[in-house]
């Protein structure tokens, strides 16, 4: 059986009977979401049609990989935009910046290509329309997170960060009538959700989003590792650990029963003592993650008696995103000299 092969999951998997056979299986889907496809390919298309360098402000996507392999063609990633030339093309990440971000691009005449995911923007939209509400938001996610800064950013004496349960007891709010909640789209669906009922028990009349803001790919990478955790002897997670998402599907590996669970930015960070008495290994990646990644976990699983994997498929995507309008403009100018 093929990668490509899918396990029909209307009914359990049987696990093989010879106490001596192993087996690998794929969770499906995993690897680059929407967002990040756009992401990637944005500054791609912007080193064709600008030439190098392009500068990108933080890493484009969380992945030490996609970030070298853009730095080989002329990307230059910076921290803030002050180490931008003035006049130079600067490409803001997937993961989305403050109003003061472009106000610091404005004033140093750099030329902006956003190449925010649309998911984070609809939180960012949800964030101003709260705000001119006069609510106060209690904002789910991890603080220094690039996406928790730019979403704070939209509305700043309106938000306040809650990172845990933990943290609500300490919530101070004006009206305890006028409390919305809003979240990182990379969280994990259950840590958010335990998190929301927490606030609520506190403020009744705690208003949602008008959508669930978690991302679809994190709750579908979730739902993945969830379907074969509980018949696997290890898990591994192709992700770098600055991915929010690739460090949660460890966890909800073994919260969904997998006996260990280990992340991997590629083969190269696999302990073969992992697999010592392990027959069943489960393989997938974080949202950030390009697929050559997890097909060298493949090869290197293969060189050590295991099979061909079989793909456990939980769910189908389908969503495109169009590049950034700006870039767009460009490239159709382009074509028409």
């Amino acid at each position: 059986m093929s990668p490509g092969d899918l396990i029909d999951l209307s009914a359990p998997t049987v696990l093989p009977t010879d106490e001596g056979a192993r087996q690998v299986l794929l969770a499906a889907p995993r690897g680059y979401c929407a967002g990040v496809d756009r992401a990637v390919i944005t500054v791609e298309k912007a080193l064709d049609l600008y030439g190098a360098p392009v500068y990108v402000r933080k890493q484009i996507v969380h992945n030490l990989h996609v970030v070298a392999n853009l730095e080989s063609r002329g990307a230059i990633f910076v921290e803030e935009l002050d180490e931008v030339p003035p006049g130079a093309t600067v490409v803001f990440s997937a993961h989305g910046v403050s109003p003061e971000v472009h106000r610091q691009a404005e004033d140093r005449s750099l030329k902006t290509i956003d190449a925010t995911c649309p998911l984070v923007t609809k939180v960012h939209h949800e964030a101003k329309r709260f705000a001119a509400d006069d609510y106060d938001i209690l904002l789910i996610g991890h603080a220094g997170h690039e996406e928790v800064e730019g979403t704070s950013g939209e509305a700043p004496e309106h938000i306040q960060l809650v990172q845990s349960p933990a943290d609500v007891a300490g919530i101070v709010v004006r009206d305890p009538a006028k409390v919305a909640w809003l979240s990182q789209t990379t969280l994990s669906v259950d840590e958010t959700l335990e998190t929301v009922a927490a606030i609520r028990e506190r403020f009744p009349l705690l208003l949602d989003p008008p959508s669930d803001d978690i991302c679809y790919a994190t709750q579908n990478r979730q739902l993945a590792v969830k379907e074969i955790a509980g018949q696997s002897d290890l898990v591994i997670v192709v992700g770098s650990g600055n991915s929010s998402n690739s460090v949660r599907l460890v966890e909800v590996a073994l919260e969904a029963g997998a006996r260990a669970a280990h992340r991997v930015d590629d083969e190269s960070e696999i302990d073969p003592a992992w697999l010592d008495g392990v027959r069943t290994v489960s393989v997938t990646s974080g949202a950030s993650v390009p697929e050559e990644l997890v097909q060298g976990v493949l090869a290197f699983l293969a060189d050590r008696g295991y099979p061909d994997a079989r793909a456990v498929h939980s769910a189908e995507e389908s969503l495109i995103f169009a590049l950034p309008p700006e870039l767009r403009k460009d490239l159709r100018l382009a074509q028409e000299r």
